[in-house]
């Protein structure tokens, strides 16, 4: 057994054993005897740690008593003096403002009228003077009245300059506060003096007499405090059980045998570091020498990281030592702390086998951690390359020091894979990018014998410990196997991505840092890690199939080129969303005279179905547009027709019906320089005018298509030669992380950055602003006005008279001539006399003839008819009905659009 140096070795008597014959009976303490008048004169002595307390006690009761009652005191004393202050200031401001002293100030005889004012005013108050001088300090009044016309004692100065005067003066009446103001009469000026004052006794004389009251409460407080004082210190006392030296000794002994018994090293190091105490598992964990006790713990043989933790006596938690072949886990902590002696106690705990088991634990946690990071950072995103450098980027380092993923190229393309094909590389990671592997992108195509090529065979994973013993990886590429034998690179597992039947590829894992090759369960990892990822790619594979298949559809639903027309110049963009091709749509329609039609809309939804019902109405509003429909009337119908979708679908398969869509159409003149528009729940147009100033004119906003219920407004817009209109889909400024508000705010700042700027630049310039890859589908439309100026159009008022005609005929003439198309005029001469005479025969007036010089020569005829002529083919036998039909053959296009007063009815030649 190891004992502190010094400690006695005689054992001593037991509990049972009588006293020896030297020692007489041993005296009991305090607390043997139950605590009797030997415990309180204990106590009170204060030869014990209680007595001491008890003492210690009352004196600090005894400075707060004192210290209550002294501050007490104080503050009594303060109040008094203030109290006297105020109310002695009170007194005489109050007297010398009174009404009638300045006057008296004045009077032949002030002391007849103040003197028994200022006594009434002492006795009211309670004060002991109240005194009215002149302002050379004579007095007219005093409570004495010997004093009388005497000197002021005191202090005047700066009352007789309009201040007021505040002295602390021993008088004949004893200490008193004096105060002094001044009295004015009405200029301001100060004519006179009042004083009064105050002794202190008087004001402080009720606190006086509570002092010996506060003295009695402090004493009993004292009293209370010493006797609970007492109390506590018996009960301390008790509670101590007056150990003697025999108990001291055995309770010593007792924590000696459980200090040597127990499985953990313990040593207590002192100042200087030398080993005072190390009990019996320190001395076999250390394997210390027999006489360690009292020697330098750098002369014990440690190690030295060892000798100087314990030397150092630094606080160590859990440090983890390699002593021998142990692992030690090593606490220490100074004993210095509260008080104590100086030095360190230590404690030891062989940690061996436990960090054996926790590294296994260790290792198993974090392929557990590694899976489920699979399973939330795999498959982020429906992108089959995106996926596969995900699988490759969380393996590297924290399973492999390499990986690689190779792919069919059908996969990539959305496809089932071919088997028999050359594989390509679609993505790699590494701890550095130095490795002689085949780069990304590049096709490969395995032999028969390779790891890859067996495992796309047999769907089945591939472990080689050691390539440089594998002759069927080596066959591969002699020169390119050898580069990465000797770059480092000693191990493979090779893991096919299966999805059900389907072999999508390969994925591989290298290792060059950790000397160990891969084993049996790394490969269960590999193929618990691929397999999840496997279905990542799978998923993407299929989107990516569906999503070119509903690009495709959508994109030969969209218009490939733009009409020819001279109102407008127009560039347009459309991009498909990142998560899906949605409904967005737009056209551009050459109209009768000239106009031309702008529409976008956006069918609610992502997918085939959204693209198929977007090709729908793409077709209705093309023929809608054909009736020459205002734009209110034309979103009306399609109202209606999405409506009907709706209900044919929801009764077809019983599916809730979809949302609707949403509709802009608008449509400029080039004569009028004027633009009607419409919108179905769609966002407002921007305008930008040529000076560059934008803005988003007031068109009435009308529910989405399919809800029915309400009508469309139109809205008219005069726009100047050269202003920009831009019509697009909510995908340009809507987006989950901004409201509609602040995007349109963007499309402002775009729009207005751009003044003079062409379509084609004002489209780069918005699109500029958004991600590369939006959210929602976006479809832009930037379209710059032109006019059709007055030298290319002419107007005739034809009367309700057949004989008008031949006038009408021959403006006309003069009119092509002007224009240099004297080759259309025979043929002009036709289609205006037919349609003239039709509508002063079957039309009401007044009758409008007008010619437009286009990329066509459009002869326009109106009247306030609303019947339209219908082309019908006449019988051999009939005089009439021919004329329609001879218009029908001479005109390239003509038609009937209707207008708020009647109908127009037109005809369109090319030109030569």
């Amino acid at each position: 057994m190891v004992r502190l140096s010094g400690r006695s070795t005689t054992r001593p008597p037991r509990p049972s054993e009588p006293p020896r014959a030297s020692e007489g009976p041993r005296p009991q303490g305090p607390a043997g005897n139950g605590g009797g008048p030997g415990a309180l004169r204990s106590v009170v002595t204060g030869r014990s740690v209680a007595g001491q307390v008890f003492v210690l006690q009352v004196v600090i009761v005894l400075l707060l008593v004192v210290s209550a009652v002294v501050a007490q005191v104080l503050q009594v004393r303060h109040d008094t003096d203030l109290e006297a202050q105020n109310r002695s200031l009170a007194v005489a401001q109050s007297f010398a403002n009174a009404p009638g002293t300045a006057a008296a100030l004045r009077a032949p005889d002030p002391t007849a009228l103040l003197q028994p004012r200022a006594e009434a005013t002492r006795k009211a108050t309670g004060v002991d003077f109240v005194v009215v001088m002149n302002t050379d300090g004579v007095r007219y009044t005093h409570p004495k009245p010997d004093r009388i016309g005497k000197k002021f004692v005191g202090t005047i100065g700066p009352a007789v300059a309009g201040g007021t005067v505040v002295e602390h003066v021993n008088g004949t009446i004893g200490p008193l506060v004096q105060v002094v103001v001044p009295v004015k009469d009405q200029a301001g000026k100060v004519v006179g003096l009042v004083s009064a004052g105050i002794t202190t006794a008087h004001v402080g004389g009720a606190a006086n007499q509570q002092l010996p009251l506060l003295l009695a409460a402090a004493a009993a407080a004292l009293a209370l405090a010493t006797g609970g004082t007492a109390l506590v210190s018996r009960r301390l006392l008790r509670q101590t059980h007056g150990l003697g030296p025999y108990e001291m000794t055995r309770m010593y002994e007792h924590h000696d045998a459980v200090l040597h018994a127990v499985r953990e090293g313990v040593l207590i190091v002192g100042d200087g570091g030398r080993l005072l105490l190390a009990n019996d598992e320190a001395h076999r964990l250390l394997a210390l020498p027999e006489d360690a006790e009292r020697r330098s713990v750098l002369e014990l043989g440690l190690d030295d990281e060892t000798a100087a933790l314990l030397a150092s006596g630094r606080v160590a938690t859990d440090e983890v030592h390699l002593v021998k072949d142990r692992l030690l886990a090593i606490n220490q902590r100074p004993t210095d702390v509260r008080g104590g002696p100086a030095g360190s106690v230590t404690t030891l705990r062989d940690s061996t086998e436990l960090r054996a088991l926790s590294g296994r634990a260790e290792v198993a946690r974090e392929r557990l951690n590694m899976l489920y990071d699979a399973g939330v950072g795999i498959g982020t995103s429906l992108d089959v390359t995106r996926t596969a450098e995900e699988l490759a980027g969380l393996a590297v380092p924290r399973f492999a020091d390499y990986a690689t993923v190779d792919l069919f190229d059908a996969v990539l393309h959305g496809e089932e894979p071919k088997p028999g094909t050359a594989l390509r590389r679609a993505a790699c990671a590494g701890i550095r990018e130095d490795a002689p592997l085949y780069p990304v992108d590049e096709r490969i195509r395995f032999v028969a014998t390779s790891p890859q090529a067996r495992s796309v065979t047999t769907g089945q994973s591939v472990l080689v410990p050691r390539l440089r013993e594998a002759p069927g990886w080596r066959a591969q590429n002699h020169e390119r196997t050898d580069r990465v034998l000797d770059y480092g690179i000693h191990s493979l597992i090779t893991v096919p991505l299966r999805a059900g039947s389907l072999v999508l590829g390969v994925a591989n894992f290298w290792r060059s840092e950790k000397p160990q090759p891969f084993d049996s369960e790394e490969l269960a990892l590999a193929e618990e890690l691929v397999a999840r990822a496997a279905v990542s790619i799978d998923n993407a594979r299929r989107y990516t199939r569906e999503h070119s298949m509903a690009v495709t559809l959508q994109r030969s639903l969209l218009p490939r080129s733009l009409p020819e027309q001279g109102a407008l110049e127009i560039a347009y963009r459309y991009l498909p969303a990142q998560a899906g091709v949605g409904g967005d749509w737009f056209d551009v329609l050459p109209l009768s005279g000239a106009r031309v039609a702008l529409v976008v809309g956006d069918v609610v939804g992502h997918g085939l179905h959204a693209a198929a019902t977007m090709g729908r109405l793409r077709t209705a509003v093309h023929n809608f547009s054909a009736l020459d429909l205002p734009p209110d009337e034309l979103l009306g119908l399609l109202d209606e027709l999405v409506g009907r979708i709706d209900q044919d679908e929801t009764a077809a398969d019983g599916s809730a019906a979809i949302a609707g869509a949403t509709c802009l159409y608008a449509v400029y003149d080039p004569v009028a320089r004027r633009c009607s528009v419409a919108r179905a729940g769609h966002p407002p147009p921007a305008l930008v005018h040529p000076d560059g100033r934008v803005e988003f004119p007031e068109v009435p906003a009308g529910p989405p298509l399919g809800l029915g219920g309400l009508p469309f407004e139109a809205a008219e817009l005069e726009l100047a030669e050269g202003s920009r209109l831009v019509l697009y889909t909510d995908g340009l400024v809507e987006d989950r992380e901004r409201d509609i508000d602040v995007g349109l705010e963007l499309l402002s700042d775009a729009l207005s950055g751009t003044p003079g700027a062409s379509p084609e630049e004002t489209c780069r310039a918005v699109l500029g602003r958004l991600p590369a890859r939006p959210s929602d589908d976006v479809a832009l439309i930037v379209a710059r006005t032109r006019v059709l100026g007055g030298d290319r159009v002419a107007e005739w008022q034809v009367p309700s008279d057949p004989a008008a005609v031949s006038e009408v005929r021959s403006a006309v003439t003069r009119q092509l001539a002007d224009w240099g198309l004297e080759e259309l005029g025979f043929t002009t001469e036709l289609i205006l006399s037919e349609l003239v005479t039709n509508a002063i025969r079957y039309g009401r007036g007044p009758i409008g003839v007008r010619l437009l010089r286009e990329r066509t020569l459009i002869c326009e005829v109106s009247d306030r008819s609303t019947t339209s002529p219908h082309l019908r083919y006449a019988a051999t036998t009939d005089e009439g009905g021919r004329g329609l039909f001879l218009v029908a053959q001479l005109a390239e296009r003509w038609g009937t659009r209707y207008t708020p007063d009647g109908k127009i009815i037109w005809a369109e030649q090319p030109l030569p």
